[in-house]
């Protein structure tokens, strides 16, 4: 019997926006049931970096690219890019210093999900700069070996625009809502939500921190240790598992 091979994970990143009024809360969306990864699941906004997010025109269009290499200037780009389309933030600054705070046109959004507009023409056209200084590393998971369709998808950490305010595409999202990491957790145990495996424990890891500036400092006080769960087999029950130094203590779940 020829063991396959196991497909060779795709990169993409996401976002957890994050803000502390009322209470500490982070946005998530739920993906859109025709999607084909997550679907109808209550996620984080995030996806695959586009060829173009590599650009280096982007040079003049972002901060802080000059302290990064290529490959976390590509995910933080994709990290804000997909923010963008799915949720409707944008996370950047004028060339004044002050943060971008208009709302973020929908159809301009459906453009670039649909291919039709470059994202970095929306960037430039604005006049803005992408802040990929103030994103921090928060977690990264690779999906399973045995999976089909695998991600090694780094999780950055930031808090949102005040004054900018979340809408979902329609498109890939059909939802976006402000929510404590508890009430998030509490919506999964119910089932009012889906919540899949990766989300449920950066949830955990969220809910530990009391305020956004608390979540973003613990995020970068933490070693980011990348987490790649496997499947065990105990009391004739297959459990997916996850690395005991991952740091989100003794965390499995049941597949079958």
């Amino acid at each position: 019997m020829t063991l396959q091979k196991p497909v060779d994970p795709v990169p993409a990143a996401t976002m957890l926006l994050l803000r502390d009024e009322p209470e500490f809360q982070v946005l998530m969306v739920k993906r859109h049931h025709q999607i084909d990864f997550a679907s109808g699941a209550l996620v984080f906004p995030g996806g695959k970096p586009s060829a173009a997010d590599e650009a280096p025109e982007w040079a003049d269009y972002c901060r802080g690219w000059k302290t990064l290499d290529p490959t976390q200037r590509t995910l933080r780009i994709a990290a804000i890019r997909e923010a963008f389309e799915e949720a409707g933030i944008l996370l950047a600054d004028h060339r004044d210093g002050s943060e971008f705070e208009d709302i973020c046109d929908l159809e301009s959004r459906k453009a670039v999900e649909r291919g039709e507009r470059e994202f970095f023409d929306i960037v430039r056209e604005a006049d803005v700069q992408l802040r990929l200084d103030r994103l921090s590393e928060f977690a990264r998971w690779i999906t399973p070996s045995f999976m089909q369709k695998r991600f090694d998808t780094h999780f950055f950490v930031v808090r949102a625009p005040e004054r900018q305010i979340a809408a979902c595409d329609g498109y890939e999202t059909v939802d976006a809502e402000w929510l404590s990491p508890s009430k998030a957790l509490k919506l999964g145990v119910s089932g009012e939500r889906t919540i899949i495996f990766p989300t449920r424990l950066n949830l955990q890891l969220l809910a530990e921190a009391a305020s956004a500036d608390d979540c973003v400092a613990r995020a970068k006080a933490r070693e980011i240790v990348p987490v790649l769960p496997e499947v065990i087999q105990r009391d004739g029950k297959n459990i997916l598992t996850i690395p005991a130094n991952a740091g989100y203590g003794a965390a499995y779940e049941i597949l079958s």
